[in-house]
């Protein structure tokens, strides 16, 4: 068979891109991209409104079930009511951020929340509550106060091995200039600080934390020992003190670490 003729290659020639090679290969990828976008475009516009009823129109993706983790004072249904999650609608539209905050508005107990989708048919809820480390006594109930000073929860009856918080603060004096200057508030989470910072086996026995001025802290044990603590500084310091001196002096009635570098017990 022959082949082309002059004039065909001639012709061929003249209809391929003109210039260097390099430049000649872009030109081709240009129209190669040009065509595989071209192409994704047509597949988007037919299959976009397909997609768009799998995800708002039909009921293969819509709500059917509201999962909860994390409880231990709140209950599961606590939790689904304060959330208020739309079961039925899709998955998709349901609004994770609204979710989260009706349940920190509604439930004070709750620390920390993660709402997730999970698909095709659920809402996770995933919880931390809050643990207290005092309570304030009001009206024959107790206030839960967590390890941030937040007063979240109201309860009946005291839990067990949380101290009570007193506050004994004059109104007259060093304790009422400290008073002023601090706040009541802030007096709070120096107490609440001390109590975080007790060492375990002290703070399963302490029964009471007393605060007295912003320098005149002390505690209360259930069996009746007491510790002057001082201020809520200091508190590893202090922490490592009180328990080499109960070790050292476990006959001992009162325990002093306010100055954690010359600590000092009496009492037997």
């Amino acid at each position: 068979m022959a082949g082309p003729t002059t004039a065909e290659k001639r012709g061929a020639r003249q209809q391929e891109p003109s210039g260097p090679p390099l430049v000649r290969r872009l030109r081709r990828l240009g129209r190669r991209r040009l065509r595989t976008i071209i192409v994704l475009t047509l597949v988007l516009l037919i299959a976009g409104p397909g997609t768009l009823w799998v995800l708002y129109g039909s009921s293969w993706l819509r709500v059917e079930r509201v999962s909860v983790s994390g409880t231990r004072v709140l209950t599961p249904q606590q939790v689904r009511d304060a959330a208020d999650v739309p079961v039925g609608a899709p998955l998709v539209s349901v609004d994770t951020d609204a979710i989260e905050a009706r349940l920190r508005q509604r439930l004070p107990r709750i620390d920390a929340v993660d709402v997730v989708r999970s698909w095709p048919h659920g809402i996770g809820l995933k919880i931390v509550e809050r643990t207290p480390v005092l309570l304030v006594e009001k009206s024959g109930k107790f206030i839960e106060v967590d390890d941030e000073g937040v007063r979240f929860a109201t309860v009946s009856d005291a839990p067990k091995g949380v101290p009570l918080l007193e506050l004994a603060v004059s109104r007259t004096g060093s304790a009422a200039a400290s008073l002023r200057r601090f706040g009541t508030d802030r007096l709070v989470r120096e107490a609440v600080t001390v109590a975080d910072d007790l060492p375990s086996a002290v703070a399963h026995r302490t029964r009471q934390v007393e605060v007295r001025s912003f320098d005149d802290i002390s505690l209360r044990l259930t069996d009746g020992r007491t510790v002057a603590w001082g201020s809520a500084e200091q508190g590893r310091a202090k922490a490592r003190a009180l328990t080499a001196l109960m070790k050292a002096a476990p006959g001992a009635r009162h325990f002093d670490v306010s100055v954690p570098t010359a600590p000092a017990s009496s009492g037997s």
